[in-house]
Formats: C-alpha cells, structure tokens, sequence
C-alpha cells in the first residue's frame, strides 16, 4: 500500500565525532544504497534542550550537513532537510496532540532520564514533554515504513505505532476488503512504522567511557592529524604502568578499547604481549592508533573541504531535499486534513 521508506535524524547542537560516524552515519550510508532515505536535520527537537541558546544551533546546521556529506551520505541516493524548512511537521504535530493522552508521553522512558541527565537546565516545558510527540509526527508525515533506531529507542517507535492506530481508528472510514470482498479493516491513514535495530556504537571516547561530546573525550570527524595525535598521545593508560619498565594490564587501559575497534589481529597481539611484558611503551602503543584514524578520517577531510569552500552547493542540497520532503508530507496532510474534516473552504 505505502512504498518502502526510511527516516532519521539527527539534533545539531555540536560538532559531529566519530561516535556519530560509527553509531550512526555509517549505518545511514548502507541504507542509502538499499532503501529510499530521508535524513533530516532535527533542528526543532534541539530547541527543546537548547531554547535559551538557539544560536548553538544556528552554528551547527550547516556543518553537520557538511560532516554528513562528508562521511559518504549521498544527496542523489537519500533526501537530506531541515526539520523547521517543512512546516507541516508541525501541523500535523499538533494535530496528533489533540487526540494523544498526556499519560503516553508521561510514560516514555527517555523523558525522565534526559531530565535527570539534564538537571542543570529547565525541562518543565510543553516543547519537551511534547518531544516525543514531534519525534513520532516526523515519522509519520512521511509514511516511513522503517525506523534506524537502537534498543534504547524502540519505545518512540512503539508510541508512533500507538499513535498512528489511535488516530486511525478515530478517523478512517475506507473499509479494507480481501479477494472475496469481505472487510478485513479499515484502510490506514497513517502508516505504522517498525524498528530497525541498529547495532549501538561500540566507539569509546579517549578516557574510555563512551564518546560523547558531554565528556569532552571525543575525535571530531574533521579533526586535523595534528590534533589527532595530540590527542590521542595524552590518552590515560594502565594506572599500573608508573615507570615505562612497568608491565601493564591491556583491559585496564582506554587505549585497548581502541585498538579494539581499528586493530587487526596481528596488532592486538602485539599490544597484548608487549604491553603485560613491558616490551612496548604506551606512546609505541598509540601509535597504530593515531595512524588508523588518521588514515579514516582523511577522505572525510578532503570531501568536507569540497562543501566547506562551496557553501552554496550545500545550501542548494539542502533546498532541494525540502522541496522534495514537502512534497511527501503534504500528500500525506491533504488525506489527514481530509479524513479530520478540516478540508473545508
């Protein structure tokens, strides 16, 4: 009935890392080539954290458009928008709040901990309370059949789900029928989207707790190799290694985590013998690492400068994919202003 279709976004209230590029972006960039994609920037969803600083979002859009085009999404395989360029997000946003119980939103998982997460700013707000309300009208203005999502989220889209069966069952009247001609039910006006679980990112900041820009631990994607090596050579180790004779144990030590993620198996061995012997030193040890993400974040760097002294192309991407994103949530607005009646002129 609906054709096959994804979305995600993503909030720009700060530079994108390469947690974002291995939790989230990599992922995106395999979908594009499998399914149609619409990757939009959540610009509204960051000012319910950030409304006494809009401008951290102002700073942000552009270049986190930039580091996505950068890290390989592709504007001729996916649709790429901003969420307050297509207005009728909040049109219909409001219209699913006037039939959505207050206790569903209440009872999101994520609401009580982000506020306790964020206890340093007010969150007594109907934009924040209403935050998973806008996140399920973004996905249901589009009719997208499958949400990228990790097990932390799944109970958004379980509320899209609740929300799209309620708002259905108030307003559809299209009777569905099987090949005998027999009603099976009612023809949705709003489509049920499912999960699409995603592998949380396994990328440990550089003090071994998950990188996040929260912590202050992270590798931008268009940090220069100066400032990777910089970096990374001041990374924390073993606490057991006092004296470059000292052996030391790798699972105590963040920089494991990352050889984890970018070592062959030759090279954790390497690590491994060297450093419970004390046969290699903790700068020898970082050493692959700051040539591995180096090596990564290269071609990212070089595609970046392309959009970074072209500004106007990323202006003319962005234009287009809202042109092409209003264009499907208004299809999808006429049938909701339709079957609630307010097609009146």
């Amino acid at each position: 009935m609906f054709a096959e279709r994804v979305l995600s976004g993503m909030r720009p209230t700060g530079l994108l890392h390469l947690g974002h590029y291995h939790g989230v972006l990599k992922n995106w960039v395999k979908l594009q080539n499998e399914f149609p994609c619409l990757f939009f920037v959540a610009d509204w969803h960051a000012l319910t954290t950030h409304y006494e600083t809009p401008e951290v979002i102002k700073e942000n859009v552009w270049d986190m458009v930039v580091d996505w085009l950068a890290a390989g999404v592709d504007p001729e395989k996916a649709t790429l928008f901003v969420q307050s360029k297509v207005p009728e997000h909040a049109e219909l946003h409001l219209l699913l709040s006037m039939n959505t119980p207050l206790s569903w939103l209440e009872r999101v998982p994520t609401y009580k901990d982000q506020q306790e997460k964020l206890s340093d700013k007010d969150l007594g707000t109907y934009g924040f309370l209403g935050y998973p309300l806008l996140q399920s009208a973004d996905i249901l203005i589009y009719r997208a059949t499958q949400v990228p999502v990790g097990e932390d989220q799944v109970p958004h889209i379980e509320l899209t789900r609740e929300i799209a069966r309620r708002f259905n069952h108030f307003y559809s009247k299209e009777k569905l029928l099987d090949a005998k001609g027999a009603e099976i039910g009612r023809k949705p006006i709003l489509l049920e989207p499912k999960a699409l679980l995603t592998e949380a990112s396994k990328m440990p900041g550089l003090d071994g707790m998950k990188m996040s820009k929260s912590y202050q631990n992270t590798l931008a994607l268009r940090e220069t190799p100066e400032n990777i090596s910089q970096k990374v050579r001041k990374m924390p180790t073993d606490p057991a290694r006092v004296r470059r004779t000292d052996p030391g144990d790798p699972a105590k030590c963040p920089v494991w985590q990352l050889h984890e993620v970018y070592s062959d198996a030759s090279t954790k061995q390497w690590v491994q013998e060297g450093c419970k012997s004390a046969g290699i030193g903790c700068i020898q040890c970082k050493e692959p690492i700051i040539q591995a993400v180096t090596d990564e974040l290269a071609p990212m760097r070089e595609r970046a400068a392309m959009y970074t002294e072209n500004p106007t192309l990323v202006r003319k991407i962005i234009s287009e994919g809202c042109e092409r994103a209003r264009a499907m949530a208004n299809d999808t607005m006429q049938d909701v202003r339709k079957h609630m009646g307010l097609d009146y002129s």
